[in-house]
């Protein structure tokens, strides 16, 4: 068997290239995840509806034995699920339900370890291509490349939608390039390729390739936006009043915004959200989303990885998985241990630290800079109509939402939270602010 190179969108080759199979010399895993249970399964312990609406739209409807109910491909005709034609119970009997049983799993536990890549068993040349914002690639690609123990890995950083750019001519360049180098030892000019090479997000859709030595970036200044309750601001400096505001969990929440950019703003890298808060219940889910607003006051969209009409960024967590991994937790990304819940009392206020998802975009002067916080999946405003793919709604999460009853029930994740803010509260946003470059 000659050398072996994988490079795949979506599937999990971190957990492939982890097994460490024979010949294995280098590995490209394009827009992949690495962590099932934060990544895939559940944000920051809330369970996410993509699974179940990807296994039956994408898995269920061509398991062999779908036969006659199923496609037939358009080149010979064959059944694309196999010939033969079997009952929904002798289907049901030949599958495991692999979503149905993680969904069941409220905690991290060995069934989403067995299914979580030891990254630092990767030791092979790596390219992570990440996507700048998909709910379930993004993380996977930036702490992929964090992670492995290779001393020869690169980070790619784009835009546009899943898996578009691996078939363009940058993307299929990009990979002939790197296993040109690595499987056939031709030159490509692969030994000049700097270690991370990022596409930075602008407004009109275009983006800026930048190479840049490491990630995070060194240059960057991590900047604390504070949030005032008193006056709905998003500011540098800290509030002198201590205020709260109440909102029902599962409106719309609560808006901040900065005044007006009097010059341009680049925000690109890993954020977090520091928020004191209480429910009038035993648990409350946090939704942290980044918005982008024009001088007019219109909502900006962003065409993303999984919705045309797309949000800057999104973090998330279920106040009862609010224990931190000290050991792991960075000020720019906690490290949730996700092993046992810790349950509100109603009316006191606890910390949450949220991970928000790495992203790009250099905001232009005039625009504002916007963090909304809510018990519930964001939405665009706006009338539509609106993009629907799984039966679901596109409204700025594209198909991960989180709005599944079983998980949030009524009369615990329904009532009022309440949002402290001032001098001691700490709440208030990480943001990682990039200076041009002189």
């Amino acid at each position: 068997m000659g050398l072996l190179g994988i490079s795949y969108y979506a599937a999990n080759q971190w957990l492939v290239a982890a097994l460490q199979p024979p010949h294995l010399t280098a590995i490209c895993p394009w827009e992949g995840f690495t962590d099932f249970y934060r990544d895939f399964n559940r944000h920051g312990g809330i369970l996410s509806r993509f699974g179940q609406a990807w296994q039956d739209q994408q898995i269920f409807t061509v398991q062999y034995g779908v036969g006659e109910r199923g496609r037939r491909n358009p080149n010979n005709g064959e059944l694309v699920a196999g010939p033969p034609t079997l009952s929904e119970d002798e289907l049901a009997e030949n599958r495991v339900e692999t979503i149905m049983e993680a969904q069941r799993r409220k905690l991290l536990d060995e069934f989403s370890r067995a299914r979580t890549p030891d990254l630092a068993r990767i030791e092979v040349p790596v390219l992570s291509a990440a996507n700048w914002a998909h709910h379930l690639h993004t993380r996977g690609n930036f702490e992929g490349y964090a992670a492995v123990s290779s001393p020869q890995k690169w980070l790619e950083v784009h835009g546009h939608e899943h898996y578009a750019e691996f078939y363009t001519d940058y993307g299929v360049g990009l990979q002939k390039r790197f296993f040109g180098h690595f499987l056939k030892d031709n030159d490509t000019g692969w030994e000049q390729q700097p270690p991370v090479r990022l596409n930075v997000r602008h407004l009109d859709g275009s983006f800026e390739g930048r190479d840049e030595t490491e990630w995070p970036l060194a240059r960057t200044q991590w900047t604390r936006f504070n949030l005032d309750a008193g006056s709905g601001a998003l500011d540098t400096s800290v509030p002198t009043e201590e205020h709260t505001a109440d909102f029902p969990a599962l409106g719309p929440g609560v808006n901040f915004w900065t005044e007006p950019l009097a010059e341009p703003l680049e925000i690109t890298g890993p954020a977090s959200a520091r928020v004191r808060l209480a429910s009038s219940t035993a648990d409350a889910d946090l939704f942290v989303t980044l918005r982008v607003q024009d001088p007019e006051g219109q909502e900006v969209s962003l065409v993303s990885a999984i919705d045309e009409h797309g949000v800057l960024a999104v973090g998330w967590l279920r106040a009862s998985h609010r224990e931190l991994d000290l050991e792991r937790s960075l000020p720019h990304r906690p490290w949730h241990r996700h092993t046992r819940t810790l349950a509100l009392i109603p009316g006191q206020a606890v910390h949450l630290d949220v991970e928000i998802w790495p992203t790009s975009l250099v905001i232009p002067p005039g625009y504002r800079l916007g963090v909304t916080l809510s018990g519930r999946d964001f939405q665009m405003p706006g009338d539509g109509p609106w993009p629907v793919a799984y039966g679901i709604e596109q409204r700025g999460n594209g198909v991960f939402v989180h709005d599944d009853p079983d998980d949030r029930p009524a009369g615990i994740f329904d009532g009022v939270t309440t949002l402290y803010t001032g001098p001691d509260s700490g709440t208030s946003l990480l943001l990682p602010v990039i200076p041009a470059r002189k």
